[in-house]
C-alpha cells in the first residue's frame, strides 16, 4: 500500500512540475495576447499525453496500419486491460480517419460495437482508449477450432447483423466491413463479436437517407455501385457481409475462380461458387448469400430483413451439427499463407480525376479490382497472379481504378 501511495505521488509530482515549467510562466505572461495563448494551449494538449501515461502502463504493440498503431495497456490503479489506438493526425488523411472514427464511436453504444472509453490528444497524435479484445480474429477462431457449422455462421451473424442494423438506424455506413475488423471480445466459447475500425465510416443526418460517393473500402469487399462511382447507400454494408458469409462457409473468396463473372446471369444474381453448389449447405443459406450478393444494391437484403431470414431464424435454433470445419479451414490457410497480416485496408480516389467508365460492365469493373490487384497496408497493391513476379507489378493503391477506368475492359 506505501508503494502504492509512493507511485501515486511521483506521478503528481512529475504533473506539477510540468504545469510550473511549462504552463504556468506563459500564463504569468499573458499581457501579450497572442504568442503566449498559442503555447499554453500547445502545452497542455503536452499535459493531457501525460496524464495518459500516467494513468495506463503499455505492455506491447498488437497491430499496425497506415496511419495508427494498437497497443496493449493496463490501467494502473484497477489494472484492467484495455487497448489504445495511437492516430497520426499530421497528414490530412490520418486526421479524416481519426475525425471519421471518433465521430461514430462518440455516438454508439451497442454490445457488438467496440466501445470507446476516453481521448487524449496531443500535438501530433490522437489517443483512442477502447475495449480490448482477447479472443482473435473471426477467421482465426474458425481455424483454431475443431468445428464450424452452420449453426456456428448464423449465431456469429446475428450479432454482426444486429450492429449493422443499429448503426444503419443511426444514419451510420461502417464502409469496410471484413474479416479482419470482427473480433471476439474473449477466447470464452460464449465470446461475444465486436465490430471494429471505423475509420472509413461515413455519418448521416437519417437513417436510409444519406448518399455517399467517395470510393473507399477494402477490394474484396467493396460494392459494385462504388467501383462505379455512383451515388450508393448503406447497403454496400451488407454486400460486404454477403462476402463474409460466403467466405465463412467455403473458406475462399467468391470471385477468385478462373471465369468468375460466367455463373452470373443477366439478372446479376450470386456466382454458383463451391459454398452454393455444396450438398452439406442447406438450401435457405443459399438464398441468404445470393438476396446479399445482388448487383442492383435496390435489391439487396437491408440488415433488418437479413435478421429475419429463414435461414438466420431457423438454423441459430437448430441442431444441426454437419462439421464444415476441414474444408473451410484448409481453404483458408491456403488463401491466408502468402499474405498473412498483408491485410488491404485502405483505398481514396479523387473522383474528380477519374474518367467515366466506357462500356465496362459492374461485374468486369469488380473483377479486374478484386482479381488483378491486392493491397497491403501502406496502400502498395501487388498482381494476385503467382506467375506476376515482377517488381513493376507493384503499384499505388488508386492506379488500379485508373486502370479500370481509362481502359475498356467490358466484354469484347
Amino acid at each position: 500500500e506505501a508503494i502504492k501511495k509512493a507511485n501515486r505521488m511521483s506521478g503528481y509530482i512529475v504533473l506539477l512540475k510540468l504545469y510550473n515549467t511549462l504552463v504556468r510562466p506563459h500564463l504569468e505572461h499573458s499581457s501579450t495576447r497572442e504568442g503566449p495563448e498559442k503555447k499554453t494551449e500547445y502545452h497542455l494538449t503536452e499535459i493531457s499525453t501525460l496524464f495518459l501515461f500516467c494513468r495506463y502502463n503499455i505492455k506491447a504493440l498488437i497491430g499496425r496500419g497506415s496511419f495508427s498503431r494498437v497497443v496493449r495497456v493496463e490501467h494502473r490503479a484497477t489494472k484492467q486491460p484495455f487497448a489504445i489506438k495511437i492516430i497520426e493526425t499530421k497528414a490530412k488523411e490520418g486526421r479524416e480517419v481519426c475525425e471519421s472514427e471518433l465521430n461514430v464511436l462518440r455516438r454508439v453504444s451497442h454490445r457488438n460495437i467496440i466501445q470507446l472509453m476516453e481521448v487524449f490528444e496531443s500535438h501530433e497524435r490522437v489517443y483512442m482508449v477502447m475495449e480490448l479484445a482477447t479472443g482473435g480474429e473471426l477467421f482465426d477462431r474458425i481455424i483454431a477450432k475443431g468445428s464450424f457449422t452452420e449453426r456456428d455462421a448464423t449465431r456469429v451473424l446475428q450479432m454482426v447483423l444486429d450492429s449493422i442494423k443499429y448503426l444503419h438506424s443511426l444514419g451510420i455506413t461502417h464502409r469496410d466491413l471484413k474479416p479482419e475488423n470482427l473480433l471476439y471480445y474473449h477466447p470464452g466459447v460464449d465470446s461475444k463479436i465486436l465490430v471494429t475500425d471505423f475509420g472509413l465510416a461515413s455519418s448521416g443526418n437519417k437513417a436510409g437517407d444519406w448518399l455517399m460517393r467517395t470510393t473507399c473500402g477494402t477490394p474484396e469487399y467493396i460494392a459494385p455501385e462504388i467501383l462505379l462511382r455512383k451515388p450508393y447507400t448503406n447497403a454496400v454494408d451488407a454486400w460486404a457481409l454477403g462476402v463474409i458469409t460466403y467466405i465463412m462457409l467455403s473458406g475462399s473468396m467468391p470471385f477468385e475462380e478462373e471465369n468468375p463473372w460466367g455463373p452470373y446471369d443477366g439478372g446479376g444474381n450470386c456466382p454458383a461458387c463451391p459454398c452454393i453448389n455444396n450438398n452439406n449447405i442447406y438450401f435457405y443459406t443459399k438464398d441468404f448469400i445470393t438476396r446479399l450478393l445482388t448487383i442492383d444494391p435496390n435489391d439487396r437484403m437491408t440488415a433488418s430483413q437479413a435478421l429475419k431470414h429463414p435461414w438466420i431464424v431457423t438454423m441459430a435454433a437448430s441442431s444441426s451439427m454437419k462439421n464444415l470445419h476441414r474444408s473451410i479451414s484448409q481453404n483458408l490457410m491456403r488463401r491466408a499463407a502468402p499474405t498473412h497480416r498483408n491485410k488491404s485496408t485502405f483505398l481514396f480516389v479523387n473522383e474528380e480525376k477519374v474518367r467515366p467508365p466506357l462500356r465496362s460492365s459492374p461485374l468486369r469493373i469488380h473483377q479486374m479490382t478484386i482479381r488483378i490487384f491486392r493491397c497491403d497496408t501502406r496502400g502498395r497493391c501487388r498482381s494476385s497472379n503467382p506467375a506476376d513476379k515482377h517488381p513493376g507489378h507493384q503499384v499505388k493503391a488508386p492506379i488500379i481504378f485508373f486502370i479500370s477506368f481509362l481502359f475498356d475492359i467490358g466484354p469484347q
